[in-house]
């Protein structure tokens, strides 16, 4: 890769490309991904108002080759408020160039602007990449299980 990455704002013309990235992460993720519908609503998440949902997208050469989702939440034990990073995902071309490191700075730095200092997410424990990286942010891991209860 010649041209270097962008970090910025997604825009509504970007989600096609997000969506994409959405199925080959979950697939990365060895989880299965239904795109149906997935246009109009990340477009009512991302783009209205009061939307608390954030997408910061990765461009290199006019291609969309990652994203980053997240979102303000609060946690009752630590009676504060902390940024959830939803989802963060490059092409596997875009690893290993520190791009992933600058959208955590980005993410981190937008918490800064909102008076949080926490970051929270999590990763299956099968992503050694991953836990890698996130342990050479010097982030620190918390042993849970995650449920689902559909309504």
């Amino acid at each position: 890769m010649n041209e270097e990455a962008l970090i910025r704002w997604a825009c509504p013309k970007d989600l096609k490309a997000v969506i994409a990235l959405c199925k080959e992460h979950a697939a990365y993720e060895q989880v299965s991904y239904d795109s149906n519908n997935k246009e109009f609503l990340l477009t009512n998440h991302l783009f209205q108002p009061t939307a608390s949902l954030k997408c910061l997208v990765v461009e290199q050469e006019d291609t969309i080759i990652g994203y980053a989702t997240f979102m303000k939440q609060f946690s009752t034990w630590d009676a504060v408020f902390y940024i959830y990073l939803d989802c963060l995902y490059l092409k596997e071309k875009a690893r290993g160039q520190q791009i992933g490191l600058k959208i955590m700075n980005e993410i981190k730095g937008f918490a800064k602007t909102q008076n949080i200092d926490i970051i929270q997410w999590q990763t299956p424990t099968f992503n050694h990449q991953a836990i890698s990286f996130y342990e050479r942010l010097g982030a620190i891991k918390k042993s849970k299980e995650r449920f689902f209860w559909m309504v």
